[in-house]
This record gives C-alpha cells, structure tokens and sequence, in this order.
C-alpha cells in the first residue's frame, strides 16, 4: 500500500488545500488534534507579524467521519486570514492595472530562479507558491501520519540544537543519543515545546534569544540545526533493494524538500568520516531477550533499514533569506544595482522548521510501515504487525539453527 500527499495554495491567496490518498480506514482524528500541531509549527521567539494575524486551522471536507479515516481520500483546507488584504493582488480572474510588478530579486530566495524558469514578468508569482506558508499545509498532512504512527507506539519529535552558532553547553545529541541511551523521546519533545526556542537547556535558551533580539535590531536572520526523532520503529521498514526504496534517502530527501534546508545527517553523519570503525559502528547485543545495539551512530537505518533503534536526523537551517538591513540585488527591469527588496518575514524560524521537519518524517516513516504492514483498515495493519513482531527472536534462531 502507498500512500501520498499534495497541498495547494499561495501565500497570500484564499488558503492552502492538501489531498492525502491511501490512508488505512479507521485511523482516530480530529481537528483538534491536527490544529495542535499547527499550532507547534507557529511558536517560537523570531517569528514575524505573520504569526500574529494566522491562527491556523484545519478543516476537514472528506475522508474522516466521527472521527476516523474513512480509508477514501482525505481532504482539507487553512484558510489564510491575510488573504483579505490581498485579494486585488493576487486575483484570479481580471487583472488590476494599478497593481506594482516586484522586479528585485531577494539573493538566497528562490525569486530569481523562479522568474527565469517560468517565464514570469512579476516576482510575484514566484514569491507566493515558493513561500514557507506551503508548510503549514504539510504539517496538517503529517498529522495523519503521527496519527496513524502511534497505533503502534511509534514517537516522532524533534528539539533545536543551535541558532545563530549557540550550542548548548551538554551535547545530549552525540553523548546520550548517539550512545544509544533511549530515554523518554516523549518527554523531550515536551521539553522542547516548553521552549519558546524548544531548546533543552534554559541558559542555552536565553543566550539564544539575545542573539536573536540582535539580529532584528541589525535587520538581519538567524539559521540553526535541529534535531528529529523517530521512536519505537520495528525492524525492517525500507529496503536496500533500489536506490529509492532506502529510508535513510526517503528521510533525507524529505527533510531537504523544506524551505531554507540545505543539509541533513543521518545518526553521527559527518563525523563518520573522522572515525575509526570500531568507534562508529553500533555492537550487536542480546538486551532483555531482544537484539538490540550497543549504540546507534548508524541513526536506527542500516543498509536503508530500520534497526529497531530509534531513527535520528540533524538537519541545518540557512537563515531567512529577506533582511531588513538588505544586500545586494539588481532591477530586472533596468539591470542597475539596487538593494533586495524587503518582504515580511521571520528573524529566524529554526523552531518551526523542527515541527514541519518531524511531520515530514513522520509522513515517510508511516509510508514505508505501510509498504511493509499494509493494509485496507488499521485493523487489518495491526495484525499484520503483530504477526510480524511476536516470537520474531524465537523465528530467527529457529531459521538459523542447523543440525550437528
């Protein structure tokens, strides 16, 4: 079984739509539930204005009745409340003359780059559908996902490591995760969401927010890294089978689709190459009656498989590509250099993309669960599940046992 999603909408235009096909019928949902997550994905010192005129919310046309999937497509729509104050100029139909055509380019967006390609004479156009607002609408989609994840005890979160080069003092990422103390995944990501960086540590957090109140004043932005987890996964989800079968390129590609994502690790990642084999590879161990692992610099995927360890990415952020204090750009019209313009925007939004970051790996775990333990209904995919799980030790002994 497979499953997909596709989202819709502008920026500034009447709201966002996503379509989700595939899904197992009787999966609990409810609005509330995804407008939760929407929620997380708002928050977070830095933010802009735009943050305080959304409140975003999803509602549901199809797909979901009292308060289950029905297993049909399912269908939603967040309506932008910005859009009132732009309906002259992104109207569908007949075009306002008096509307003023953007021609400066913002360096590191994608304004340029997508005038080009598609032909446009206003950057307008290549603004809106390029905008981080599309991500609200992949977060609602990835709530379906978490949904449906935790029928099976499967926790997907995320906490932010850095911004602006602030590192917290304690490097629970490689001393405890890498290590592979598992902990309560849960519990952190609560911790997180306490912050208004979700940060875990308090001091990191306020050394954060100065440098943040920095930036704004210097007109400028802030990136960062984060980290996203997924907890509770059994054995075997992906395939070394084809290149695109594999979960740790699924997850990668997933995490690098996000606006202003330019770099993704999967477990140690980089510092792999810096070490000796006997130090990165994770100990095959017995551990009360199961296999487990020793540690987990392999991030829970090996060979583009799960290992039943907990799945961990670190992901880098650039910063936000308008600046109050711009550089420089040129008039397309003229070709004279002039500074980029400015567009309403965040100082930094490391914490939110942490939150869209865990829905679209959550989107791609449940797709490659699925594939796996597939199913019309959750019912039927739960006892796929446990038929595949219980005595799973027993069956592996018994299939390597050989007679003497």
């Amino acid at each position: 079984m497979s499953i997909r999603f596709l989202t819709a909408g502008e920026s500034h235009g009447k709201g966002l739509t996503i379509i989700i096909e595939g899904l197992p019928a009787g999966i609990p949902i409810t609005e509330d539930y995804i407008n939760a997550h929407l929620a997380r994905r708002q928050k977070g010192y830095g933010r802009g204005m735009r943050m305080k005129i959304e409140t975003d919310k999803a509602e549901l046309l199809s797909g979901v009745r009292f308060g289950k999937t029905t297993g049909q497509p399912v269908s939603m729509i967040i309506w932008n409340k910005d859009w009132e104050n732009w309906t002259d100029k992104l109207a569908v139909n007949e075009e306002n003359s008096q509307v003023e055509k953007i021609s400066i380019p913002r360096p590191g967006h994608a304004d340029l780059v997508g005038t080009v390609k598609y032909g446009y004479d206003d950057i307008r156009n290549s603004i809106e559908r390029s905008s981080a607002r599309e991500t609200a609408a992949r977060v609602a989609a990835g709530s379906f996902a978490r949904a449906f994840l935790e029928q099976f005890g499967i926790t997907v979160g995320s906490y932010v490591e850095s911004i602006g080069n602030c590192y917290p003092e304690y490097d629970f990422y490689r001393l405890q995760l890498l290590e592979g103390q598992k902990g309560d995944f849960t519990e952190l990501n609560t911790l997180a969401d306490d912050s208004e960086v979700r940060v875990i540590e308090k001091e990191q957090e306020n050394r954060i927010i100065e440098l943040i109140k920095k930036a704004k004043k210097d007109g400028d932005t802030l990136g960062g890294t984060f980290i996203v987890f997924a907890s509770g996964l059994p054995v075997g989800l992906g395939s070394f089978s084809h290149y695109d079968r594999r979960l740790d390129a699924r997850l990668a590609h997933a995490i690098m689709s996000i606006h202003a994502v330019k770099a993704v690790e999967v477990g140690s990642g980089f510092d792999v190459a810096d070490t000796v084999g006997s130090k990165v590879h994770d100990e095959i161990i017995l551990k009360d009656g199961n296999i487990s692992r020793k540690s987990n610099h392999a991030g829970g995927i090996e060979g583009g498989i799960s290992t039943g360890m907990p799945v961990l990415l670190r992901a880098a952020m650039k910063p936000i590509a308008t600046l109050m204090s711009p550089i420089g750009s040129l008039d397309l019209v003229t070709m004279e250099k002039v500074e980029a313009r400015r567009e309403r925007s965040d100082f930094t939004a490391v914490p939110a993309c942490a939150v869209i970051a865990e829905s679209m790996a959550a989107w791609v775990v449940a797709e490659a669960f699925l594939e796996k333990f597939g199913g019309d209904s959750l019912t039927e995919t739960q006892r796929n599940y446990e038929g595949f799980t219980t005595g799973m030790l027993d069956s592996l002994s018994a299939k390597f046992t050989r007679e003497v």
